[in-house]
């Protein structure tokens, strides 16, 4: 690993914990998580050329500090609040703590910032937004590279997240009994977005964002430290492991999307998988099942067959069933109807996908059109299979996705006489 990528790991992961020991003392997202960012900012810019300090969230936590306070001398309008910050300015050392009380400073407080950037006051897609920049450490030019939009559609989304945030007047603190179970599905589900974003870009050139899948997975596995006994925590984790185990056999040598059934299963990363399916084999045994052990559970079956004929379609096919029983959406009727195809015939398969055309949700999503072209095209419905593949490249925005399926159309048109 180079300096600037060891820097970089670092800097993201102290990032929440300098946040963290910010909001506790001043208070105040928006101030604090600006104040870090410009901390964030002058270390990856002396750290490499000075050296990396010896105890680094100290030095992020001071310079952060007195970015706050200098915002705060700046305006005059708040000269209460600078009188109060500066009196308790914070020495060059983490923050000292109350006769009895443990530091600060030593705290990791990922997870409860994690449940902030979650609050119910903000949408999924400043949840996300929001997460990757105060707990993930990304800059706002990062995560609007990430989406693929402007800089300047970005830098909105994520201050009227943060002045939300204030307006909801959500203590930075863990949410009591009754919002614990709301407040951390929440947490699993933005950053089950975020992989899946990186893991499947919905638009663009690529097929993969790299930098997305590793910040779910480092963000994940922060939950879990935090959470080990929690079933569905290690199941996330376990279901992005295994998943991301296939990444680099999903792309041809010229950029193409390869699907799982061609993909060479030697390039799969073996560690993630045996890491995955141990989480995942651990949670189903001792915790209640839930929506992502199940999915994590489907991909350990593919993960684990050496050929993809040995795939256990069966099981894979009774999973999908519980799955859609507990947690139904149109994607595992999707899953799910694969997996019946290939136990019980394509028409089978082809059968529950029927109700999804009346699903609004469904009416322009590429999956769909993809899907029922994959089935008919195993039912030997050569023209049918070829229309809806081109459908479905019509509407996806992902250029590598468009490829492959307008290739499969073509592959299926008729010869000529």
């Amino acid at each position: 690993m180079t300096a600037p990528d060891r820097f970089g790991d670092l800097l993201r992961e102290l990032a929440p914990q300098v946040l963290g020991v910010l909001l506790r003392r001043y208070g105040g997202f928006e101030e604090c998580e600006e104040a870090v960012q410009d901390a964030l900012l002058a270390a990856a810019t002396r750290w490499p050329a000075d050296g990396m300090p010896e105890s680094p969230r100290s030095w992020l936590v001071t310079v952060a500090s007195r970015r706050l306070v200098d915002q705060v001398r700046s305006e005059q309008a708040r000269r209460r609040r600078e009188a109060a910050a500066a009196a308790r300015e914070v020495p060059d050392a983490d923050v000292a703590a109350a006769p009895g009380e443990e530091n600060p400073g030593d705290r990791d407080d990922t997870l409860t910032l994690l449940f902030l950037c979650c609050h119910p006051a903000l949408t999924p897609a400043s949840q996300v937004a929001l997460t990757l920049r105060a707990v993930g450490g990304l800059t706002t030019a990062e995560i609007a590279q990430a989406f693929l939009v402007p800089e300047a559609t970005m830098a909105p989304r994520i201050s009227r997240a943060k002045r939300r945030i204030k307006a909801s007047g959500a203590p930075f603190a863990r949410p009591d009994a009754r919002e614990w179970t709301e407040r951390l599905g929440a947490v699993l589900h933005v950053l089950y977005l975020i992989f899946n974003e990186g893991y499947a870009a919905s638009s663009g050139p690529d097929l993969h964002r790299r930098e997305l899948t590793a910040e779910a997975i480092r963000l994940t596995r922060a939950v879990h430290r935090a959470l080990p006994g929690d079933g569905e925590v290690a199941g996330l984790l376990a279901l992005m492991l295994l998943t991301d185990a296939r990444r680099a056999a999903r792309v041809g040598p010229d950029g193409t999307f390869v699907p799982l059934a061609e993909q060479d299963r030697a390039r799969w990363d073996s560690a993630a998988i045996d890491e995955g399916t141990a989480l995942v084999s651990q949670a189903m045994a001792t915790s209640p099942l839930g929506p992502y052990q199940l999915q994590a559970a489907v991909a350990a079956l593919h993960d684990r067959a050496p050929r993809v004929e040995d795939t256990d379609w069966e099981q894979i096919r009774v999973l999908y069933g519980i799955l859609g029983r507990i947690a139904p959406n149109p994607m595992v009727t999707l899953n799910h109807a694969v997996a019946v195809a290939m136990t019980r015939g394509p028409r089978a398969g082809l059968d529950l996908l029927e109700p999804l055309d009346d699903d609004p949700r469904m009416a322009r999503h590429h999956r769909l059109y993809a899907v029922r072209g994959h089935l008919q095209e195993l039912a030997g419905d050569g023209d049918a299979a070829r229309e809806n593949y081109s459908r479905a490249a019509r509407l996806t925005l992902s250029l590598p996705e468009q490829r492959y399926l307008r290739a499969r159309a073509a592959r299926l048109a008729p010869r000529p006489g």
